[in-house]
């Protein structure tokens, strides 16, 4: 930092009284702080100190006109702008144990400026020698509300641990219980395959007719893959007609038989094939066979697609944990993106999920666990706020240097008089003991200062768009 200061006599006790931090304090405590205080003057364009620097000074403005910014991807942005005099700034908590000690702001000087400059560990020696009663009703405050936030902080995530674990137990069970009733119903099939060969290997089947059974059998399979699909009107006429046939072969369950076969996508010219020069008991085993074997192939397809579903499950859940990852890397945010709406799917269900993702997307650096956290928190309230009911989407661009990742919900809005409170910890417009009010400031804390990125939302009586921007490239550590 440029030192564009001047240093000159002290303040008097009579101008510390003039400053509304000081002006009652008794005649000894303002000889203290003027004999260890010094004036000292800032040209207009000045930083006074800038944010993430130690804090080494308290300071209380005497006259001019300041700013205060904080850095939010790599911009200032405006937090106040003032002329009042006595505005004080700079090491406030150094007097307290565990508090910051870099400053979490800049100060820059609109005006040539004047403050009441203190060392820190004089302010601090001030507070504990003069004021003992107010350092510890702070630091009780200070303390308590930062273990109070600890507390609930990890209260929120436990929570939404649980809803997660309860989202995708609820996910995993579908296809666990799909796969557990077809391998019972596969054991049936199987067995009946086993008892049927048996019969149809007995000497009394002839070799030839046992061949066009194998025949028909193959066929079946093979037809049942390629089959197009059937409108219910369709099928139904197909099931009576096979029906019809199957029962002058003097087949038993000649109906039961043909709603398996059209349900594989068999047709009458299969069925033809099948009972050719076949009625009676041969024609009974050879399409209960058939039918054994077809259902048999069913099941297993069905098996199959269960254990995917169980298998992107997992790979969705180490996709958004970052599992056997390393906590910085570069990111896939579509991917992240993804693996949240599988994971938040039992909430989503009634939601239609737009996807608009830009092309090429450049992978950006960033705590993997960490980012997913923000798209749930995001995806999450717009749920909420669509009651379980409407669009969400989920929009990505590229724009110059940084990632544009939108969230967009159609919801009611966020009502005008909340909208400054939205990011504000512990603020919630939930029914109590429903949220902390932790969600989106946690979310503002990963975004901007975890990731140097950029957090803000549109909203209306058609929906809310929260957007969060990130930089392409940057070191995080």
């Amino acid at each position: 930092m440029t030192d564009l200061s001047t240093s000159t006599a002290r303040v008097s006790p009579d101008e510390l009284r003039k400053l509304f931090l000081f002006e009652a304090l008794p005649e000894s405590k303002l000889e203290w702080l003027s004999e260890r205080g010094e004036r000292r003057t800032y040209e207009a364009g000045s930083v006074v100190y800038r944010e993430g620097e130690p804090a080494s000074c308290f300071y209380s403005m005497l006259e001019g006109r300041i700013r205060l910014l904080r850095t939010v991807n790599g911009e200032d942005v405006l937090i106040n702008e003032t002329d009042h005099v006595g505005t004080y700034a700079g090491a406030m908590k150094s007097f307290i144990p565990g508090a910051e000690e870099a400053y979490f702001n800049s100060l820059v000087t609109v005006e040539a400026s004047s403050f009441y400059q203190l060392d820190a560990s004089l302010f601090s020696e001030f507070m504990h020698v003069h004021m003992p009663m107010a350092v510890h009703l702070l630091e009780g405050l200070y303390v308590g509300v930062r273990n109070s936030e600890s507390v609930v902080r990890q209260r929120e995530h436990l929570a939404k641990l649980g809803t997660l674990s309860a989202s995708l137990a609820h996910e995993l069970n579908n296809p666990a219980a799909a796969a557990g009733r077809a391998t019972a119903q596969l054991r049936e099939r199987v067995d009946g395959l086993r008892r049927g060969l048996a019969i149809l290997a007995g000497p009394q089947v002839d070799p030839g007719a046992l061949q066009r059974v194998f025949a028909a059998q193959e066929s079946a399979v093979r037809l049942a893959k390629e089959a197009p699909p059937l409108s219910p009107l369709q099928r139904a006429d197909l099931e009576d007609e096979l029906g019809e046939r199957i029962e002058d072969a003097g087949v038993d369950g000649a109906y039961d038989l043909a709603a398996v076969f059209v349900g594989a996508g068999l047709g009458t010219e299969w069925l033809e094939d099948a009972l050719d020069g076949m009625t009676g008991k041969l024609a009974q085993k050879c399409l209960r066979w058939v039918a054994d074997a077809l259902e048999t192939e069913a099941l297993m397809d069905e098996i199959g697609r269960s254990t995917s579903a169980i298998s992107e499950l997992v790979a969705a859940v180490k996709q958004y944990s970052y599992m056997d990852s390393s906590a910085v890397q570069d990111v896939d945010v579509h991917a992240g993106l993804e693996s949240t709406v599988i994971m938040l799917g039992h909430k989503l269900r009634a939601v239609e999920v737009l996807r608009d993702y830009a092309d090429g997307l450049p992978h950006i650096p960033a705590y993997g666990a960490e980012l997913n956290q923000v798209w749930t928190n995001l995806i999450d309230n717009a749920a909420q706020a669509m009651n379980g009911h409407g669009t969400l989407t989920l929009h990505t661009e590229l724009d110059g240097d940084v990632v544009h990742v939108d969230v967009a919900d159609t919801g009611p809005g966020i009502p005008e008089q909340v909208q400054p409170r939205v990011f504000d910890a512990f603020f919630t417009t939930k029914p109590q003991g429903q949220g902390s009010g932790l969600g989106l400031d946690n979310a503002r804390r990963i975004v901007e200062r975890r990731h140097n990125g950029s957090i803000g939302f549109t909203t209306g009586d058609s929906g809310t768009t929260f957007r969060v921007t990130l930089p392409v490239a940057q070191r995080l550590s």
